[in-house]
């Protein structure tokens, strides 16, 4: 089983589309039973709360819904307990870095180099361009999926 962690800022936009993304794709590709995907924060500042209404919005917009999830922090034993730790921008790769203590075995990522175009994911709290979101987390969950099968 490939276990992924999906990781932004508050993991209440990015990371949370993202897992769900990747879940749906996942489900469609009669997957279900050789993936654990889960989400989290780098950040304090959303735990606990739910994901950011016009994230859920967005994900309904294309039948995938999010209910139940709430946002929880990154932890340094997530490092050992997952396979893939990815995250959505390059400051979130650093503070991945310093709350696992570093990448010894090589299990940080960006999404988008699951992609042709790599870089950051759009981040929709900044933008409030869901749309551009929607489209990067698409892309780099498509690229990851291929990537692993």
């Amino acid at each position: 089983m490939t276990k992924i962690l999906f990781i932004c800022h508050g993991n209440i936009c990015r990371s949370p589309m993202a897992e769900f993304v990747m879940k749906d794709l996942v489900e469609k590709a009669g997957l279900e039973t050789e993936f654990l995907i889960e989400s989290a924060a780098t950040s304090t500042e959303e735990i606990g709360n739910p994901v950011y209404p016009p994230a859920r919005r967005k994900l309904a917009e294309h039948g995938i819904s999010c209910a139940g999830k709430t946002s929880r922090q990154l932890t340094g034993s997530d490092y050992g307990q997952y396979d893939l730790l990815i995250g959505m921008d390059r400051a979130n790769i650093r503070n991945m870095n310093r709350i696992c203590g570093g990448d010894p075995e090589g299990k940080l990522h960006l999404l988008m180099e699951y992609t042709d175009h790599p870089g950051d994911v759009a981040d929709p709290w900044y933008t409030d361009d869901f749309e551009t979101t929607w489209r990067d987390v698409l892309a780099g969950c498509k690229g990851l999926l291929e990537r692993l099968q």
